[in-house]
Protein backbone atom coordinates (compact mmCIF):
# COMPACT_ATOMS: atom_id res chain seq x y z
CA UNK A 1 0.00 0.00 0.00
CA UNK A 2 3.15 2.05 0.87
CA UNK A 3 4.43 1.77 -2.37
CA UNK A 4 1.30 2.60 -4.17
CA UNK A 5 1.63 6.24 -3.02
CA UNK A 6 5.15 6.40 -4.40
CA UNK A 7 4.04 9.42 -7.00
CA UNK A 8 2.61 11.39 -3.97
CA UNK A 9 4.15 13.80 -1.65
CA UNK A 10 2.60 14.15 1.98
CA UNK A 11 0.94 17.66 2.49
CA UNK A 12 3.00 19.86 4.67
CA UNK A 13 1.92 23.03 6.47
CA UNK A 14 4.45 24.84 6.61
CA UNK A 15 4.90 24.91 2.80
CA UNK A 16 1.86 26.50 2.58
CA UNK A 17 1.63 29.65 1.30
CA UNK A 18 0.25 31.92 4.13
CA UNK A 19 -2.96 34.07 3.51
CA UNK A 20 -0.78 37.78 2.72
CA UNK A 21 0.69 36.10 -0.02
CA UNK A 22 -2.32 34.70 -1.48
CA UNK A 23 -4.47 37.77 -1.15
CA UNK A 24 -5.94 39.37 -4.15
CA UNK A 25 -4.50 42.47 -6.13
CA UNK A 26 -6.98 45.19 -6.26
CA UNK A 27 -7.97 46.46 -9.59
CA UNK A 28 -5.97 49.79 -8.61
CA UNK A 29 -2.68 47.65 -8.36
CA UNK A 30 -3.09 45.31 -11.25
CA UNK A 31 -3.89 48.58 -13.44
CA UNK A 32 -0.11 49.94 -12.08
CA UNK A 33 0.89 46.46 -12.34
CA UNK A 34 0.44 46.47 -15.96
CA UNK A 35 1.34 50.10 -16.57
CA UNK A 36 4.62 49.90 -15.09
CA UNK A 37 4.88 46.74 -17.19
CA UNK A 38 4.52 48.39 -20.63
CA UNK A 39 7.89 50.40 -21.46
CA UNK A 40 6.11 52.48 -24.15
CA UNK A 41 3.45 54.06 -21.82
CA UNK A 42 5.93 54.54 -19.18
CA UNK A 43 8.45 56.20 -21.53
CA UNK A 44 4.80 58.58 -22.59
CA UNK A 45 3.98 59.11 -19.03
CA UNK A 46 7.01 60.31 -18.18
CA UNK A 47 7.31 62.21 -21.47
CA UNK A 48 3.74 63.71 -20.22
CA UNK A 49 5.19 64.99 -16.79
CA UNK A 50 8.02 66.34 -18.16
CA UNK A 51 5.93 68.52 -20.53
CA UNK A 52 3.70 69.64 -18.00
CA UNK A 53 6.29 70.20 -15.94
CA UNK A 54 8.13 72.87 -18.22
CA UNK A 55 5.19 74.27 -19.10
CA UNK A 56 4.29 75.44 -15.59
CA UNK A 57 7.62 76.64 -14.77
CA UNK A 58 8.24 78.24 -17.68
CA UNK A 59 9.30 81.69 -16.19
CA UNK A 60 11.56 79.39 -13.92
CA UNK A 61 13.84 77.40 -16.98
CA UNK A 62 13.54 80.53 -18.85
CA UNK A 63 15.10 83.33 -16.29
CA UNK A 64 17.66 80.83 -15.63
CA UNK A 65 18.79 81.62 -19.22
CA UNK A 66 18.01 85.10 -18.99
CA UNK A 67 15.61 85.13 -21.83
CA UNK A 68 11.53 85.85 -21.66
CA UNK A 69 9.05 85.26 -24.43
CA UNK A 70 8.95 88.68 -25.62
CA UNK A 71 12.41 90.07 -24.90
CA UNK A 72 13.66 91.83 -28.10
CA UNK A 73 17.03 90.90 -29.61
CA UNK A 74 17.64 92.94 -32.48
CA UNK A 75 21.59 93.54 -31.66
CA UNK A 76 20.80 89.39 -32.97
CA UNK A 77 19.29 89.34 -36.32
CA UNK A 78 19.18 91.58 -39.40
CA UNK A 79 16.29 92.74 -40.99
CA UNK A 80 17.38 91.04 -44.59
CA UNK A 81 20.02 87.98 -43.61
CA UNK A 82 17.95 87.09 -40.57
CA UNK A 83 19.54 85.95 -37.29
CA UNK A 84 23.57 86.11 -36.83
CA UNK A 85 25.23 82.60 -36.76
CA UNK A 86 24.12 79.48 -37.99
CA UNK A 87 20.70 77.57 -37.16
CA UNK A 88 18.88 80.42 -36.40
CA UNK A 89 21.06 82.32 -34.17
CA UNK A 90 21.83 78.78 -31.27
CA UNK A 91 24.47 80.01 -29.10
CA UNK A 92 24.88 79.49 -25.45
CA UNK A 93 22.70 82.27 -24.26
CA UNK A 94 20.17 81.21 -26.72
CA UNK A 95 19.89 77.33 -26.67
CA UNK A 96 17.30 77.44 -29.41
CA UNK A 97 18.37 80.47 -31.52
CA UNK A 98 16.01 83.63 -32.12
CA UNK A 99 13.21 84.66 -34.50
CA UNK A 100 13.94 86.18 -37.83
CA UNK A 101 12.17 89.23 -37.56
CA UNK A 102 12.65 90.43 -33.55
CA UNK A 103 15.54 88.14 -32.34
CA UNK A 104 13.05 86.71 -29.28
CA UNK A 105 14.44 83.90 -28.00
CA UNK A 106 12.65 80.51 -29.51
CA UNK A 107 12.96 78.50 -26.34
CA UNK A 108 11.35 80.81 -23.81
CA UNK A 109 8.61 80.78 -26.52
CA UNK A 110 8.19 78.00 -26.39
CA UNK A 111 8.10 76.63 -23.24
CA UNK A 112 5.34 79.89 -22.76
CA UNK A 113 3.36 78.83 -25.99
CA UNK A 114 3.02 75.25 -24.33
CA UNK A 115 1.13 76.51 -21.62
CA UNK A 116 -1.35 78.42 -23.96
CA UNK A 117 -1.70 74.99 -26.06
CA UNK A 118 -2.15 72.96 -23.05
CA UNK A 119 -4.47 74.99 -21.16
CA UNK A 120 -6.80 75.29 -24.79
CA UNK A 121 -6.44 71.77 -25.11
CA UNK A 122 -7.08 70.79 -21.34
CA UNK A 123 -9.89 72.88 -21.24
CA UNK A 124 -11.31 71.26 -24.26
CA UNK A 125 -11.27 68.17 -22.94
CA UNK A 126 -12.91 69.00 -19.60
CA UNK A 127 -15.50 70.53 -21.24
CA UNK A 128 -16.09 67.26 -23.82
CA UNK A 129 -15.70 64.87 -21.15
CA UNK A 130 -17.45 66.29 -18.30
CA UNK A 131 -20.52 66.94 -21.22
CA UNK A 132 -20.28 63.80 -22.94
CA UNK A 133 -19.97 61.59 -19.57
CA UNK A 134 -23.24 63.10 -17.98
CA UNK A 135 -25.22 62.95 -21.05
CA UNK A 136 -24.01 59.02 -21.84
CA UNK A 137 -24.53 58.04 -18.64
CA UNK A 138 -28.40 59.27 -18.25
CA UNK A 139 -28.72 58.40 -21.91
CA UNK A 140 -27.84 54.54 -21.62
CA UNK A 141 -29.88 54.31 -18.25
CA UNK A 142 -33.03 55.89 -19.12
CA UNK A 143 -33.30 54.59 -22.64
CA UNK A 144 -36.28 55.10 -24.21
CA UNK A 145 -36.75 58.46 -25.80
CA UNK A 146 -34.63 60.25 -23.38
CA UNK A 147 -32.05 57.90 -25.35
CA UNK A 148 -33.72 59.13 -29.12
CA UNK A 149 -33.57 62.26 -28.34
CA UNK A 150 -29.90 62.98 -26.91
CA UNK A 151 -28.09 60.59 -29.22
CA UNK A 152 -30.09 62.41 -32.85
CA UNK A 153 -28.50 65.45 -31.02
CA UNK A 154 -25.09 64.02 -30.91
CA UNK A 155 -26.12 63.06 -34.54
CA UNK A 156 -26.17 66.78 -35.11
CA UNK A 157 -23.48 67.69 -33.36
CA UNK A 158 -21.10 65.29 -35.42
CA UNK A 159 -22.02 66.55 -38.68
CA UNK A 160 -21.42 70.01 -37.67
CA UNK A 161 -18.18 72.04 -38.94
CA UNK A 162 -16.06 73.06 -36.59
CA UNK A 163 -13.55 75.11 -38.59
CA UNK A 164 -16.12 77.00 -40.12
CA UNK A 165 -18.03 77.76 -37.28
CA UNK A 166 -15.01 78.65 -35.47
CA UNK A 167 -14.12 81.17 -37.94
CA UNK A 168 -18.06 82.57 -38.09
CA UNK A 169 -17.83 82.90 -34.43
CA UNK A 170 -14.55 84.51 -34.26
CA UNK A 171 -15.35 86.97 -37.03
CA UNK A 172 -19.09 87.73 -35.07
CA UNK A 173 -17.62 88.75 -32.39
CA UNK A 174 -15.65 91.99 -31.61
CA UNK A 175 -12.32 92.17 -29.47
CA UNK A 176 -14.65 92.12 -26.31
CA UNK A 177 -17.22 89.92 -24.91
CA UNK A 178 -19.10 88.30 -22.42
CA UNK A 179 -16.59 90.47 -20.16
CA UNK A 180 -13.51 88.87 -21.85
CA UNK A 181 -11.06 90.58 -24.45
CA UNK A 182 -8.23 90.44 -26.75
CA UNK A 183 -6.29 86.64 -26.05
CA UNK A 184 -8.68 85.57 -23.17
CA UNK A 185 -11.77 86.26 -25.08
CA UNK A 186 -10.17 83.96 -28.19
CA UNK A 187 -9.15 80.94 -25.67
CA UNK A 188 -12.10 81.00 -24.33
CA UNK A 189 -13.83 80.79 -28.21
CA UNK A 190 -10.86 77.68 -29.22
CA UNK A 191 -12.16 75.95 -25.47
CA UNK A 192 -15.90 76.21 -26.10
CA UNK A 193 -15.46 75.39 -30.06
CA UNK A 194 -13.54 72.18 -29.12
CA UNK A 195 -15.39 71.60 -25.93
CA UNK A 196 -19.07 71.91 -27.13
CA UNK A 197 -18.71 70.17 -30.56
CA UNK A 198 -16.82 66.77 -29.73
CA UNK A 199 -18.64 65.83 -26.23
CA UNK A 200 -20.86 63.33 -28.57
CA UNK A 201 -18.05 60.96 -29.13
CA UNK A 202 -17.64 60.22 -25.50
CA UNK A 203 -21.12 60.34 -24.95
CA UNK A 204 -21.42 57.16 -27.25
CA UNK A 205 -18.39 55.43 -25.58
CA UNK A 206 -20.11 55.79 -22.35
CA UNK A 207 -24.01 55.37 -23.31
CA UNK A 208 -22.41 51.91 -24.75
CA UNK A 209 -20.81 50.41 -21.32
CA UNK A 210 -24.25 51.79 -18.92
CA UNK A 211 -26.01 50.11 -21.63
CA UNK A 212 -23.58 46.73 -20.66
CA UNK A 213 -23.68 47.99 -16.96
CA UNK A 214 -27.37 48.81 -16.10
CA UNK A 215 -28.66 45.40 -16.22
CA UNK A 216 -25.50 44.25 -13.65
CA UNK A 217 -26.55 42.78 -10.02
CA UNK A 218 -25.02 45.61 -8.32
CA UNK A 219 -27.16 48.26 -10.08
CA UNK A 220 -30.59 45.29 -9.50
CA UNK A 221 -29.76 45.40 -5.59
CA UNK A 222 -29.56 49.09 -5.84
CA UNK A 223 -32.55 49.44 -7.05
CA UNK A 224 -33.97 46.70 -4.53
CA UNK A 225 -32.48 48.66 -2.30
CA UNK A 226 -34.77 51.61 -2.67
CA UNK A 227 -31.56 54.26 -4.20
CA UNK A 228 -32.60 56.65 -6.32
CA UNK A 229 -31.52 57.46 -9.77
CA UNK A 230 -29.64 60.01 -9.20
CA UNK A 231 -27.80 57.60 -6.62
CA UNK A 232 -27.17 54.64 -9.11
CA UNK A 233 -25.89 57.26 -11.82
CA UNK A 234 -23.06 59.04 -9.60
CA UNK A 235 -22.52 56.56 -7.12
CA UNK A 236 -23.03 53.04 -8.93
CA UNK A 237 -22.06 53.44 -12.65
CA UNK A 238 -19.44 56.19 -12.78
CA UNK A 239 -17.32 54.57 -10.96
CA UNK A 240 -17.39 52.11 -13.09
CA UNK A 241 -16.89 54.26 -16.13
CA UNK A 242 -13.48 55.92 -15.05
CA UNK A 243 -11.08 53.51 -17.13
CA UNK A 244 -12.80 54.26 -20.26
CA UNK A 245 -13.41 58.11 -19.62
CA UNK A 246 -9.53 58.35 -18.48
CA UNK A 247 -8.66 56.69 -21.49
CA UNK A 248 -10.38 58.99 -23.88
CA UNK A 249 -9.26 61.79 -21.87
CA UNK A 250 -5.38 60.82 -22.37
CA UNK A 251 -6.07 60.57 -26.77
CA UNK A 252 -8.65 63.55 -26.87
CA UNK A 253 -5.57 66.01 -25.29
CA UNK A 254 -3.22 65.80 -28.12
CA UNK A 255 -6.34 65.80 -31.29
CA UNK A 256 -6.77 69.27 -29.43
CA UNK A 257 -3.39 70.14 -29.45
CA UNK A 258 -3.36 69.31 -33.04
CA UNK A 259 -7.05 71.35 -33.48
CA UNK A 260 -5.23 74.35 -32.11
CA UNK A 261 -2.31 74.31 -34.08
CA UNK A 262 -4.86 74.16 -37.02
CA UNK A 263 -6.95 77.32 -36.14
CA UNK A 264 -3.93 79.41 -35.63
CA UNK A 265 -3.34 78.62 -38.77
CA UNK A 266 -6.11 80.19 -40.47
CA UNK A 267 -5.97 82.81 -38.48
CA UNK A 268 -8.08 82.83 -35.94
CA UNK A 269 -5.47 81.90 -32.99
CA UNK A 270 -3.89 83.75 -30.75
CA UNK A 271 -3.35 87.46 -31.24
CA UNK A 272 1.02 88.49 -31.30
CA UNK A 273 3.24 88.97 -29.29
CA UNK A 274 1.19 85.54 -26.95
CA UNK A 275 2.98 82.75 -28.43
CA UNK A 276 1.51 79.23 -28.78
CA UNK A 277 2.84 76.37 -30.68
CA UNK A 278 0.24 76.81 -33.58
CA UNK A 279 0.63 80.43 -33.72
CA UNK A 280 4.78 80.01 -34.14
CA UNK A 281 4.57 77.61 -36.73
CA UNK A 282 2.27 80.21 -38.81
CA UNK A 283 4.81 82.72 -38.54
CA UNK A 284 7.34 80.21 -39.56
CA UNK A 285 5.65 79.40 -42.76
CA UNK A 286 7.30 82.55 -44.51
CA UNK A 287 11.15 81.47 -43.45
CA UNK A 288 10.10 77.86 -44.07
CA UNK A 289 12.30 77.93 -47.14
CA UNK A 290 15.54 80.01 -45.54
CA UNK A 291 15.52 79.08 -42.26
CA UNK A 292 12.90 75.83 -41.87
CA UNK A 293 14.27 75.10 -37.99
CA UNK A 294 11.70 77.86 -36.92
CA UNK A 295 9.15 75.54 -38.44
CA UNK A 296 11.00 72.32 -37.09
CA UNK A 297 11.19 73.33 -33.31
CA UNK A 298 7.28 73.74 -32.45
CA UNK A 299 6.73 71.03 -34.92
CA UNK A 300 8.96 68.49 -33.26
CA UNK A 301 7.06 69.84 -29.95
CA UNK A 302 3.69 69.32 -31.22
CA UNK A 303 5.22 65.54 -32.60
CA UNK A 304 6.58 64.85 -29.41
CA UNK A 305 3.57 65.44 -27.35
CA UNK A 306 0.87 64.21 -29.15
CA UNK A 307 2.94 60.83 -29.41
CA UNK A 308 3.99 60.62 -26.24
CA UNK A 309 -0.21 61.15 -25.12
CA UNK A 310 -1.03 58.22 -27.50
CA UNK A 311 1.61 55.95 -26.30
CA UNK A 312 0.17 56.42 -22.62
CA UNK A 313 -3.42 56.59 -23.98
CA UNK A 314 -2.71 53.45 -25.60
CA UNK A 315 -0.73 51.71 -22.47
CA UNK A 316 -3.38 53.15 -20.02
CA UNK A 317 -6.28 51.46 -22.08
CA UNK A 318 -4.24 48.11 -22.48
CA UNK A 319 -4.11 48.26 -18.32
CA UNK A 320 -7.31 48.90 -18.34
CA UNK A 321 -8.56 45.72 -20.48
CA UNK A 322 -9.36 42.67 -18.19
CA UNK A 323 -9.18 40.20 -21.36
CA UNK A 324 -5.74 41.94 -21.81
CA UNK A 325 -2.54 39.57 -21.08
Amino acid sequence: MAASLWPFHAYNSAQAPSPAAIGSRSTTATVWRKLRADRAAVFGGCTVVVLILLAVFAPVVTGAFGVAPNQLHPELTDATFGPHGSFGGISWAHPLGVDQRMGRDILARLLFGARVSLLIAGGATLLSVGLGTALGIVSGYLGGRVDLVLMRIADVFLAFPLMLFALGLTGALSDQAFGLSGNSLRIAIMIFVMGFFNWPYIARIVRGEVLSLREREFVTAARAMGATTRWILWRELLPNLLAPILVYTTLLIPANIIFEAGLSALGIGLNPPTASWGQMMTDAVATVYTDPEYLVVPGMAVFITVLAFNLFGDGLRNATDPTAQ
